[in-house]
């Protein structure tokens, strides 16, 4: 791994980690807040790649886990990675992996519509397909409660997904992917 892309990655960690400081939305129905951190993992596959973008947030993941308080509401330590929002937490990396694999399939002929798509499919559906059942089952509900009570992160993720996709088409420039898409 070049020095470059590991610069990238513990940027884009600290991105994420500064996107915890925005305080959560708590839902009364739901043991897991919305928050503005699912944003950072979308734009980390996005602009990095899967391989760069995956490493920030299992980097992350290692910085939260040693405690330092890089979630939303300034969790930090083992207990979120045990608790309800462990499957969305971990979840994040293959997340992170899977836009930024699809986003350089598509790198030639990128648009914003494309990202939209792919962040959508793998930055939101996929982090809730994982994330709800662990809930649910962590919370010793069903798993299709957890699913239904996921739906209440879809229309906050959606605009997250249109930001994400405007920001990483206007950035295509400086994304290290670029360097890997023309080697």
């Amino acid at each position: 791994m070049k020095t470059k892309e590991m610069v990238f990655a513990a940027l884009f960690a600290a991105l994420i980690g500064v996107l915890g400081m925005i305080p959560p939305i708590p839902l009364g129905f739901i043991p897991v807040p919305i928050t503005a951190q699912t944003l950072g993992v979308m734009l980390a596959g996005s602009f990095l790649g899967k391989k760069t973008g995956a490493l920030s947030l299992i980097l992350f993941i290692v910085l939260v886990a040693l405690g330092l308080p890089l979630l939303s509401g300034g969790r930090g330590g083992l207990a979120p990675l045990v608790g309800p929002s462990a499957g969305y937490i971990l979840s994040w990396p293959i997340a992170a992996f899977c836009i930024g694999l699809a986003i350089e399939k598509v790198w030639p002929t990128l648009k914003v519509w494309k990202v939209i798509v792919i962040n959508f499919i793998f930055g939101v559906v996929l982090v809730s397909l994982i994330g709800a059942p662990v809930m649910a089952i962590i919370t010793n509900t069903s798993v299709w409660a957890g699913l239904v009570g996921a739906v209440a992160f879809l229309p906050g993720d959606l605009m997250k997904a249109i930001i994400v996709a405007i920001i990483a088409v206007q950035i295509k420039a400086v994304s290290p992917i670029e360097q890997k898409v023309n080697i």
